[in-house]
């Protein structure tokens, strides 16, 4: 994966300052690179999810668009969550996945729930899971929950129609 030129959680944190704050995006640095990207907020304390909005594939015209629209997304539409206050935002912590290509896995060995992400897609479902998740520990559990998440039994693993994908994730973190 290519360097950046700017720093994905810095970015991210000062896109929801002004957002939160003025209700507009802040100037964007310019980025040549494309690349689909999950935002994470976290309570700073506990650790505690807070918003998680990301893409696959990419959706803006660069890297920077696309962490910009998913902050805002994690901090003020991620459904499971009410709308972060701006009063709130100095009690989080931000990260951001920065998602390689993804590539078909026909082999569960090839997977790793430590270094990649997962996407198991069947008709018009699909549960994505990103890697190195706390009490994901083995292949099996991470395909488990992308599964539950796309509405597939896990049993319609071993019976075939499941497709399934890895993709690598590189993850930026606060402090």
């Amino acid at each position: 994966m290519k360097d950046l030129n700017f720093s994905p959680v810095k970015l991210a944190r000062e896109v929801l300052e002004t957002y939160l704050e003025e209700g507009e995006f802040p100037e964007l640095p310019a980025a040549d690179i494309r690349a689909g990207a999950f935002v994470s907020i976290k309570t700073a304390a506990e650790e505690e999810l807070r918003g998680c909005i990301g893409t696959i594939e990419p959706c803006a015209d660069s890297l920077a668009e696309e962490i910009a629209q998913n902050a805002v997304s994690a901090a003020c539409k991620d459904p499971r969550f009410p709308r972060l206050k701006k009063e709130e935002l100095a009690g989080v912590k931000i990260s951001v996945d920065v998602l390689g290509d993804k590539e078909a896995v026909d082999d569960l060995s090839q997977l790793d729930p430590k270094r990649y992400g997962v996407i198991v897609e069947k008709g018009g479902n699909r549960g994505v899971l990103l890697p190195d998740l706390e009490g994901v520990d083995t292949a099996r559990r991470q395909l488990n929950i992308a599964c539950q998440k796309a509405g597939i039994e896990p049993g319609e693993l071993e019976h075939g129609g499941v497709c399934i994908y890895r993709f690598p994730v590189k993850r930026y973190e606060e402090e």
